[in-house]
């Protein structure tokens, strides 16, 4: 014979239960549906630019006067005063909140590089 307190607990146990099951399925939905739309609108998307370079790739960037690269320091304040900054790079104002208008070129097609100390 079971007690109306173990009834309750295995209802609410249940309840629990279907309600993660349910934002699990909900929200694997929306990202299956956000992909089937991209599948379907056909588009080819255009691949990122996007490279991991050496110091030593940057240096020979900066000595090129030809290169007009675009150098970011996205650390903290702190971190600034403590490590240094490259010699001419620009300081974004925020390491994840900066205003792209404002802070990075209109041109398009610069060559931008960003750069941060990995703490974590």
């Amino acid at each position: 014979m079971s007690s109306p307190l173990r009834k309750t607990s295995n209802t609410n146990g249940a309840i629990v239960f279907l309600i993660a099951a349910t934002t699990i399925v909900a929200s694997v939905a929306s990202a299956f549906a956000f992909d089937i739309g991209t599948l379907l609108n056909n588009k080819q998307k255009q691949p990122d630019k996007f490279a991991v370079i050496r110091v030593d790739a940057l240096a020979s960037m900066i000595a090129d006067s030809n290169s007009h690269v675009n150098i970011y320091d996205a650390n903290g304040w702190a971190l600034r005063s403590r490590a240094g900054v490259v010699p001419g790079a620009h300081l974004l104002t925020s390491d994840d909140k900066y205003d792209v208008a404002k802070e990075l070129p209109a041109e398009k097609s610069a060559k931008l590089v960003f750069y941060c100390a990995d703490l974590h």
